[in-house]
């Protein structure tokens, strides 16, 4: 290493010297480098890459009329259900619901339930949607989804919510469907219609896991 000569300034403080020589790299150990380089790597990869596949793959299904009567009603109706499982990630599944071919500016009722048939068993009212003036309407519920139960504290027994349905809200808009039927009670107010839709076409089985 080449030293220069002191330099006395000339209040005469004390001696200085200069090195001519670059200073040499400073060496990280092997696993700190490691380390740096696999925290750099977290910060770029997206958050949504790292979640669980089974999150961007919803699970679709169709639901079918609910009876002989409805569908001889409404030949064009249609509805398609996805369910979005987010539990995991974010507390509660999403359910989204797209329905066509139904009574135009119609609200429906729709329902989890342990039996997509009469006499539905244990149900729970999730949301409501109204159709526009082409009979197509749609909602989305971010609930428990997946694994909704219904428990009676009293008796101990724990009833699986697997199914879906939803009901005509209001029990005056079925009589064109099903004239002089007997109100429900599937709706907020307790007074609904027939069920318009259901996913009976998964009999003996379910839609829902």
């Amino acid at each position: 290493m080449k030293i220069k000569k002191s330099v006395i300034n000339t209040n005469n403080h004390q001696l200085s010297t200069a090195c001519t020589e670059k200073p040499a790299a400073i060496k990280l150990p092997i696993r700190s480098t490691v380390i740096a380089a696999f925290g750099l790597l977290s910060t770029l990869v997206p958050v949504s890459q790292t979640a669980h596949a089974q999150d961007l793959r919803p699970a679709r299904f169709d639901l079918v009329p609910a009876s002989d009567a409805i569908a001889a009603c409404l030949p064009y109706a249609a509805a398609t259900v996805a369910v979005f499982p987010r539990e995991d990630i974010r507390g509660v599944d999403t359910l989204d619901l797209h329905a066509k071919g139904l009574r135009p500016n119609t609200t429906f009722a729709v329902f989890l339930t342990e039996m997509p048939v009469p006499p539905f068993g244990a149900v729970q009212y999730i949301g409501d949607f109204t159709t526009n003036a082409y009979g197509r309407g749609s909602v989305r519920v971010d609930a428990i989804i997946n694994e909704a139960f219904a428990f009676n504290n009293i008796t101990g027994v724990r009833t699986d919510l697997n199914h879906i349905v939803f009901w005509f809200a209001d029990p005056n808009d079925d009589e064109d469907c099903v004239p002089g039927s007997a109100p429900t009670q599937f709706d907020g107010d307790g007074e609904a219609g027939v069920a318009a839709m259901s996913s009976k076409n998964f009999l003996p089985g379910a839609p829902l896991p």
